[in-house]
């Protein structure tokens, strides 16, 4: 899997998104290298199970649109079989 990687802007959002949560919640002030810090770690530590979380319903999703399509496909071979030996 490929490292994830924000855009700076992305990153810089999600830096005061941490500082203000340590702020808010722990009534503590962390600076900007810090959160950014912490950032990466839970990005490296976090990134790989939610990628694979979102692999695994993708997955999942295209089978079941996949099975449908094969369920209307079948649907629709079983309405000419019927059509033609309802007129032949």
């Amino acid at each position: 899997m490929m490292k994830l990687k924000l855009e700076r802007e992305q990153k810089m959002q999600l830096v005061q998104r941490v500082q203000h949560y340590f702020e808010q919640e722990r009534s503590e002030t962390i600076g900007s290298i810090a959160a950014e810090q912490l950032l990466d770690y839970m990005l490296a530590e976090l990134g790989p199970i939610v990628y694979n979380q979102a692999i695994a319903d993708a997955r999942r999703t295209v089978i079941e649109k996949m099975q449908s399509i094969e369920d209307d496909l079948y649907a629709m071979e079983q309405q000419k079989r019927g059509n033609r030996n309802a007129n032949g």
